[in-house]
């Protein structure tokens, strides 16, 4: 199916469409036309969405900077990383994972769970090739996708649809703050950190209280080093698991039957029995309930894993927000200053699609995500479609796969039927000659 091929026949004599063809062949770079869409990024939102498509009998075509699929879990976690989730809560579409499995997968079981899963669809994404730019191209009706490879050839893609799966982990947020180049200890970001055992003995910071910077800090005390934990605003911590069950779990089968505030209620009075007042230890909650929140901001709420324990004991000391940084020393906003061997910055991750997606209408410009919200996301105009920013993990990636394979393979039909219509009508022309 040539797409561009059809498209030239039918605007032979059109001199806006042949100038932009011949723009395109004195190009540099190479091209290649997809039938199907192409996706960029093959984290478990790109893979979900090309196995949705295949399954329909659509081709895609992946492109990833990285040279491994699932690069953020491969390449820029923790080991003692799990899912904080249940496992069936974090399944993509059409393959489950093996029932040997535990609750909460490893890092690990996870990347070997998305390796079978690309092996079971067949999915081949290309490796090491970076999108540095994509734009519809209104004079041939479809977007042009330029990617650059390992040693800087360049590569155009002519494509009908486009689907954004870079997600919202692309890129690592690090903060600015006062001094930073002064420090003389370690300042890394989550990302670099894989185990506490190269800071064993030593005093870390942890900039940041959400479910991987309480956890960082748990792995820091297991390996004998002296953690404190920056928190610089509110955070709900609730237990993993409740009743004997996931709170996650336990919290979308309420949600069938009571209103969120409801729930919202009921899961706090449940962590004040399990967890006592987080406040006392300098973890305040905010004003809105959990999912109230998780729905209005996408703040997710810290799952225990443990942490509070080590917090409550003394093993992990709580701080307020830095002021400042000094050769040795890190000084706080309440006027303390304490010595400090590293920095760990578990400061979270941001999208990166405004930097090559050339298109301001589906994406906010200031935070690279959809500017409309769950779950009406993941749809634009002129084939552009987004996957995995509905900040409800895993689960949100799976609905949006479904659904932007599911409204592409309608156009694909539909415009098979178009094709058809035309070769027919060719043929009629051709044979009464």
């Amino acid at each position: 199916m040539d797409y561009l091929s059809e498209i030239e026949g039918k605007q032979a004599h059109d001199p806006m469409f042949l100038e932009k063809m011949k723009e395109s062949s004195s190009s540099s770079s190479s091209c290649l036309c997809v039938p199907g869409p192409v996706i960029v990024g093959a984290g478990p939102s790109g893979l979900a969405t090309a196995a949705c498509l295949k399954e329909k009998g659509v081709p895609s075509v992946i492109l990833e900077r990285s040279n491994c699929i699932a690069s953020l879990w491969q390449l820029k976690t923790y080991d003692r990383l799990r899912l904080h989730l249940p496992k069936q809560f974090c399944e993509l579409p059409l393959m489950g994972f093996p029932t040997g499995f535990p609750t909460y997968p490893s890092k690990q079981q996870f990347v070997d769970y998305l390796e079978a899963y690309a092996r079971k669809f067949d999915i081949k994404p290309r490796f090491n090739e970076t999108v540095s730019q994509a734009e519809y191209d209104p004079t041939l009706g479809f977007w042009r996708v330029t990617s650059v490879g390992v040693k800087g050839k360049e590569m155009e893609y002519v494509c009908r649809w486009l689907v954004v799966a870079t997600g919202e982990n692309a890129e690592a947020m690090m903060p600015e703050m006062e001094g930073m180049g002064e420090f003389s200890g370690d300042i890394r970001h989550t990302s670099l950190y894989k185990s506490g055992e190269e800071f064993r003995g030593k005093r870390v910071l942890v900039v940041g209280c959400g479910n991987s910077g309480m956890e960082v800090c748990l792995d820091l005390c297991n390996h004998n080093a002296r953690p404190s934990l920056v928190v610089r605003d509110t955070v709900h911590v609730l237990p993993q698991e409740m009743l004997g069950t996931s709170t996650f779990g336990l919290s979308m089968w309420l949600l069938k039957w009571f209103p969120l505030r409801l729930v919202d209620r009921f899961l706090l009075i449940v962590s004040w029995l399990m967890l006592g007042d987080t406040a006392r230890f300098g973890l305040a909650r905010p004003h809105l309930g959990p999912l109230q929140l998780k729905n209005l901001s996408g703040k997710t709420p810290v799952l225990d894993v443990g942490t509070l324990a080590k917090i409550k004991s003394g093993d992990i000391k709580v701080r307020p927000s830095i002021k400042s940084l000094k050769r040795h020393a890190v000084e706080f906003v309440n006027g303390t200053t304490e010595n400090f061997d590293a920095i760990i910055l578990a400061t979270g991750y941001k999208s990166n699609v405004p930097f090559w997606l050339k298109e301001k209408v589906m994406f906010s410009e200031k935070d690279g995500y959809p500017r409309r919200p769950f779950p009406n996301g993941w749809k634009g105009e002129y084939g552009l479609y987004a996957v995995g920013f509905t900040k409800r993990g895993l689960l949100g990636t799976s609905m949006d796969a479904i659904r932007i394979a599911e409204d592409i393979q309608r156009c694909w039909k539909e415009e098979a039927k178009h094709r058809l219509a035309f070769t027919n009508s060719l043929l009629h022309q051709s044979s009464s000659l």
